[in-house]
């Protein structure tokens, strides 16, 4: 997973609640367990005017041109602004794929769904909740220059915004941890490797008979 310490990049407001992870990545898209291949069909019936279907090239698909992402000021975004509730219905972790293979790196809302928020962070994705009263001011800001851009600031939990207007925000030590580090479950796990092997050790020492099996079998 790739490390996040700081990014800076352009703001796409997306000013809609209660985006479910079916607008996001729509099931057709769900046959695959690979984590690449989703970012073409990030909000597929939305961005798009026809039927999205897995092999697609999307290239020569006709385009929603109200869509926000397809406005020409927000195609490099990736800091993306919405409501509340972002990532509610199912728990699929194709959502956070197909955003970062899209591009985004940060979604920033005041609030969301517990399994989409969880699956961020298992992703390297970030998000940050903040007050709707920022949020509001954000899309304000957002709407009136063009080119908007934030930097965020993990390791001192800060949001700069132009003019050096800073916006603090909070995040669980554990997975801020993780994200600086760019470790996921599995790398996390693999930090105790030692300790687990002298586990693994002690135990066929301590409970021999657990093996046995194991032994004959080889």
């Amino acid at each position: 997973m790739k490390k996040f310490i700081t990014h800076s990049g352009i703001v796409a407001p997306l000013g809609m609640s209660n985006v479910d992870t079916d607008a996001i990545i729509p099931k057709q898209f769900l046959k695959s367990v690979e984590r690449i291949g989703f970012g073409q069909f990030l909000f597929d019936a939305w961005r798009y005017l026809d039927q999205g279907e897995p092999g697609m090239d999307c290239s020569k698909r006709p385009i929603n041109p109200d869509f926000i992402l397809n406005k020409e000021r927000f195609k490099n975004a990736t800091i993306l602004l919405t409501m509340d509730n972002f990532g509610c219905g199912s728990s699929r972790e194709h959502a956070p794929w197909a955003l970062l293979e899209f591009g985004f790196q940060v979604i920033i809302a005041p609030s969301f769904a517990d399994i989409f928020y969880n699956n961020c962070f298992k992703n390297g994705l970030l998000p940050i909740i903040l007050s709707n009263k920022i949020v509001d001011e954000l899309f304000e800001r957002v709407k009136r220059e063009k080119g908007y851009t934030l930097t965020i600031d993990l390791n001192n939990q800060k949001i700069i915004a132009p003019s050096d207007i800073e916006i603090n925000f909070d995040i669980d030590p554990s997975r801020k941890m993780a994200l600086i580090e760019g470790l996921d479950e599995i790398g996390l796990t693999m930090k105790h490797e030692k300790k687990i092997k002298d586990f693994e050790k002690k135990r066929r020492i301590d409970a021999p008979w657990l093996f046995s099996a194991q032994t004959n079998n080889k």
